[in-house]
């Protein structure tokens, strides 16, 4: 029997404890620095009797403890038990990690609070125990040029002005029209260039870190008139959608949104998830994954704005439940995650606080 670090540790203090942490299984303990130690010893796969030559100083039973207890946090890895999917696949991760890898794992599947007046009486006493930070950053001292407000008369800047996160929906189904013209508007690709032996990128309209575009969308689909209800992958190069399960509802929606039951009524939700390696391919540092991040909030944007100019109701939310949906779209969350999901419905007749959240908030404009 043989034992080795797992490549996938970090540790930091947290208080005046040292924690050691294996970022793929989630698995963390408080250990003393001795634990550090013998991780570090074990940096290739070695014997107990090697370990047991190591640390003299020490009792046989002692290190023979300390041994199961870090197997059993999986922060050693033994040579008689193979590794899991996830640690095979996070291999591929070996150039972005510890850094990308350790916020992926950080921030997946966290406890969401659907709003409510106990939500909302907790803002109220954070807001008057420590106030809300101020929202624009102001030089009174600078010289100030005072600029022209830009003209709204164009349908450009009617859209961008219209653009709002809607909470309500009519029961009336979002036309196939519609979702075609707004993925296709969003994810679909509308040309390619051919890299001399390197091969072909896709152009789309929202940019990509070297024009890799690692975002995928798949449609749940409830409520689209000419559409069966059920789950889709949008195929951007042929502008079509691939069926993959049938049968979607409002349950569905709220479940997989972390209980966000306003958004029930949406005709339909649009997941991105990333397919990391087409961006490893070229970027291999974690910095690249800040990109990814940012290319699907380009085109969450595009998204919601190509649905304000269709007339939809759109909203975006990073609150879900990532694993469930990952399980959904049959995705291991390493190699593809979902980042994002996006979604839409027909407004409703009465359009007054549609788009507000649920507590009460009024809106000034600016005349």
């Amino acid at each position: 029997m043989k034992y080795r670090r797992s490549p996938f540790l970090v540790s930091y203090w947290s208080g005046k404890r040292l924690v050691i942490e294996n970022f793929v299984t989630g698995q963390r303990i408080g250990a003393a620095p001795l634990a550090i130690t013998i991780l570090n010893f074990f940096d290739r796969w070695r014997s107990f009797r090697e370990f047991l030559s190591h640390f003299q100083e020490y009792q046989a039973a002692s290190l023979d403890e300390s041994l199961d207890l870090l197997v059993k946090n999986f922060l050693l890895e033994r040579s008689d038990r193979k590794p899991s999917p996830n640690e095979r696949a996070m291999l591929s991760w070996a150039a972005w990690n510890p850094a990308a890898g350790f916020f992926h794992f950080s921030t997946k599947d966290v406890e969401f609070e659907v709003e409510s007046h106990r939500s909302f009486a907790f803002l109220q006493r954070l807001a008057r125990i420590h106030p809300k930070p101020p929202p624009i950053k102001r030089y009174p001292s600078a010289k100030k040029v005072m600029l022209d407000w830009p003209k709204a008369g164009s349908e450009f800047s009617r859209v961008l002005l219209a653009r709002r996160t809607w909470r309500k929906f009519s029961k009336q189904p979002t036309d196939l029209a519609a979702l075609g013209s707004l993925l296709g508007l969003t994810w679909g690709v509308h040309g390619w260039v051919e890299i001399p032996k390197v091969g072909s990128v896709a152009v789309k309209t929202s940019p990509a870190g070297g024009s890799l575009h690692p975002i995928e969308a798949y449609v749940l689909a409830r409520n689209v008139r000419g559409l069966r209800p059920g789950l889709y992958h949008y195929d951007g190069a042929a502008h079509r959608l691939d069926l993959l399960r049938r049968g979607a509802n409002s349950g569905q929606i709220v479940k997989h949104l972390a209980g966000q039951w306003w958004f029930g009524d949406a005709s339909f939700v649009v997941f991105m998830t990333a397919v990391f390696e087409r961006t490893q391919w070229k970027y291999d540092y974690p910095r690249a994954y800040r990109a990814v991040l940012m290319e699907a909030g380009h085109l969450c944007q595009t998204f919601c704005l190509t649905a304000t100019w269709l007339g939809l109701a759109p909203f975006c939310t990073i609150a879900f439940n990532d694993s469930s949906i990952e399980r959904m779209l049959g995705v291991d969350g390493i190699s593809e995650s979902v980042l994002y999901a996006a979604g839409a419905g027909t407004r409703p007749s009465d359009e007054t606080q549609a788009h507000l959240g649920t507590m009460g908030a009024r809106v000034r404009w600016r005349r």
